[in-house]
């Protein structure tokens, strides 16, 4: 009886054994945090910084979440070496690394370096399916190959959040609306003709950033709103994106060239335009979301103790050349010139953009979830560059 019993227990060590640690088993699954999608704003914003805005998967990790895309195995012994390989996409180059995962027995994900093409992520306007081929080796022995199909979304999808898995078996939103600073592009270099366009208005003579007092710096801020009424810039409601799933939120944003090419601008797109115009004089931008609508703000002097904001929208409420230009308005009219149309818009912008942040004020500086309050300053773009175009 005795003998029976030593029996069924060696049995039952021997069969945990086997199902907990697996010793046998030599597989591996290629994972990542969101849902099977890979956004190139998100890859490109933090490329050259040391952000972590996605999360790694939850456990333990080796290698840079960064590169979004994940092996998950369990190790053998310690120091399992494990060698990934993955294959060429037109995304990014074949890449290989070799990674020692330093506890025995244990699951990690490991994330390998990915030597991404940056020019064809820039260049990516369609989601495109890709077939993402791993193969693994573990201590010198092949684990054979897995593929799995990632979907690399467009250059213009901004990634809002997602859902992420805890260990629990319960859920979190992480949001990652900070991405929108990446659609901020303070260099591109069609803002030296919009600047040159501005100065020709007279308005202003120069631009002087925080040179001068803040009656300055409201006038170098029409400038250019004036500027993008000549422009005849209109609003367009362009924000869905093609993505579908419930795991993973993503708006489409054009970018500074988009925008700037098509005169067309919805609130998110105006804001980063009018927030890259401002970055360019030196003049400190904020972006500003409640759910379902965005606007921009600027501090009126250095020290950041005054704030106003504008509702880019408006910017198309008007059609100027339906208005007098002053050097042709007829004294004997009484109409309004273009300049006063101009001016009235700008301050109708403000008066209703700064009661829109009065209501959310709490909400947006607490960055509640849909809620964002980021100023675009040196600290951000040490978290997310401007991805360009």
């Amino acid at each position: 009886m005795a003998l029976a019993v030593v029996l069924l227990c060696s049995a039952a060590s021997a069969i945990t054994y086997v199902v907990i640690r697996r010793p046998f088993v030599d597989t591996y699954e290629v994972v990542d945090q969101l849902g099977g999608n890979l956004f190139p704003s998100a890859i490109l914003s933090v490329a050259t910084t040391d952000a972590q805005i996605i999360k790694p998967m939850a456990g333990n990790y080796v290698g840079n979440p960064k590169a979004c895309i994940g092996i998950r195995l369990r190790s053998g012994r310690a120091n399992t070496v494990v060698r990934v390989e993955l294959d060429e996409t037109p995304f990014y180059a074949r890449s290989i690394s070799t990674f020692v995962l330093p506890k025995e027995h244990t699951d990690y994900t490991i994330y390998p370096d990915i030597l991404w093409r940056y020019d064809a992520l820039r260049d990516n306007e369609q989601a495109e399916p890709i077939s993402v081929v791993a193969h693994v080796e573990v201590n010198g022995k092949d684990w054979g190959q897995q593929v799995r199909t990632f979907s690399v979304r467009s250059i213009n999808e901004c990634l809002l959040g997602y859902t992420e898995q805890l260990p629990s078996g319960g859920t979190k939103y992480v949001s990652t609306r900070l991405f929108f600073a990446a659609y901020v592009n303070e260099e591109n270099p069609k803002i030296d003709g919009i600047l040159r366009e501005a100065l020709n208005t007279r308005i202003i003579r120069r631009f002087l950033g925080y040179q001068g007092d803040s009656a300055m710096v409201e006038k170098q801020v029409y400038a250019l709103w004036n500027v993008l009424q000549k422009r005849k810039f209109r609003y367009s409601s362009v924000s869905y994106s093609s993505l579908s799933s419930n795991l993973v939120y993503s708006q489409r944003v054009r970018t500074f060239e988009d925008a700037i090419n098509s005169s067309q601008i919805n609130c998110v797109d105006g804001s980063v335009l009018f927030a890259s115009l401002l970055r360019a004089i030196n003049i400190t931008p904020v972006l500003v979301q409640k759910p379902g609508h965005m606007f921009v703000g600027y501090y009126t002097d250095a020290q950041r103790k005054h704030i106003s904001f504008l509702e880019t929208t408006m910017i198309g409420d008007v059609d100027l050349d339906d208005y007098f230009p002053e050097e042709k308005l007829d004294s004997t009219l009484t109409g309004k010139t273009q300049s006063q149309m101009s001016k009235l818009t700008f301050e109708k912008s403000k008066q209703y953009a700064m009661a829109e942040y009065k209501r959310v004020e709490k909400q947006v500086r607490e960055n509640r979830p849909k809620y964002l309050f980021v100023e675009i300053n040196k600290n951000v773009r040490r978290s997310v560059q401007s991805i360009g175009k």
